[in-house]
């Protein structure tokens, strides 16, 4: 049986239909973050095996029932690879079912937490969590230490707010704001934002998140079926790790905002709320800053910018945000966002 391995064009319409179809037979669904997918099909064009990447992670991997056995998983995780070694990518992650671990160990990745029964995140560096633990206990102040964890798109009022009342706390605030390139508004800029942000305050540290931090918007949530399952999947992930980063940079609380309007992260929250003490640390849900009788948040930021209302839009901004996005710098960024089909993010 001659078999093909190759990259599947967006434009393939048929090709995707068999994705989609082996994928659904394997119990899982295409997930929506993906920037490259690959297919061994046989020589009738059927497809066998595929695998995707999205950004320097493999996901989506399923091989037919009927072809299971002859190695062809290997081939196509392989190949992956090889497309993140071109892409500058050495340090690969992985995610996987429970009962497919053991199959990964055995090309080169380990184990980094697992989401119950639901889901292995894995990498393919034996030391690669705990070294960026050691590098990231280097920035450990003396004194007692809490965390904030933002996506700051943009950093807006309310995330100052919420830092402002853990640092009125704590003596130290190591702020983490998530790395992953899932909007409109570039990490580097996050951070930096943030950064210029919280300048005033002289416990706060700024950390980016880098790839132990998983932001919702890039969870893996193709394994399972049911909304709130993905929820307690991603939390239990988030908080195995976070817990781990917390010992090693002595955190005992963190900070959270309140959500009155979005349920996925009241959810989040109450599971944070519950599982965070057995580990040793707080959570502390911080009501959200209101303006006009409404939360101030990035997406109402983001929506005013995709209406052209700039002018609504900085008023939820600290004077740094306010300074960048009405200087000339920030014009590529507001053009990303005003393209964006969907601005508001629950």
């Amino acid at each position: 049986m001659s078999d093909t391995l190759t990259a599947i064009s967006p434009r393939d319409p048929g090709a995707w239909e068999q994705v989609d179809a082996l994928l659904r037979r394997e119990g899982i669904r295409r997930d929506r973050n993906l920037d490259y997918t690959c297919g061994i099909f046989d020589s009738q064009w059927n497809l066998a095996a595929t695998g995707s990447c999205f950004a320097n992670t493999i996901r989506s991997l399923a091989v037919d029932s009927r072809r299971q056995g002859e190695g062809l998983l290997s081939q196509v995780v392989s190949h992956l690879l090889e497309i993140q070694a071109s892409r500058g990518n050495p340090h690969v992650f992985l995610y996987t079912k429970p009962e497919t671990a053991r199959f990964f160990s055995g090309l080169g990745f380990y184990e980094i937490a697992r989401a119950e029964n639901d889901l292995v995140f894995m990498e393919n560096r034996r030391d690669g969590f705990s070294r960026w633990c050691a590098a990231l206990a280097e920035k450990r102040r003396e004194g007692r230490a809490a965390a904030v964890v933002m996506n700051a798109n943009p950093f807006t009022l309310g995330h100052l707010h919420l830092v402002e009342r853990a640092a009125a706390e704590w003596d130290t605030v190591h702020l983490f704001v998530l790395s992953e390139e899932a909007g409109p508004i570039p990490f580097a800029i996050r951070r930096r934002l943030a950064e210029e942000g919280t300048a005033h305050l002289p416990g706060v540290v700024c950390h980016g998140s880098g790839p132990y931090i998983i932001s919702a918007a890039t969870f893996p949530s193709y394994f399972l079926r049911e909304e709130d399952s993905v929820i307690r999947a991603h939390a239990c992930l988030d908080l195995q790790l976070f817990g781990a980063i917390a010992r090693r940079l002595e955190l005992r609380c963190r900070f959270v905002g309140e959500e009155p309007a979005s349920r996925v992260t009241a959810l989040y929250n109450q599971i944070m709320a519950r599982r965070l003490p057995k580990l040793g640390v707080q959570c502390r849900i911080i009501p959200r800053l209101e303006r006009g009788g409404r939360p101030v948040s990035a997406s109402d930021f983001r929506l005013a910018v995709h209406d052209g209302a700039l002018d609504r839009a900085l008023e939820l901004l600290p004077e740094s945000g306010r300074r960048f996005f009405s200087g000339p710098g920030a014009g590529a960024v507001i053009a990303a966002i005003q393209a964006e089909e969907n601005v508001v993010h629950y």
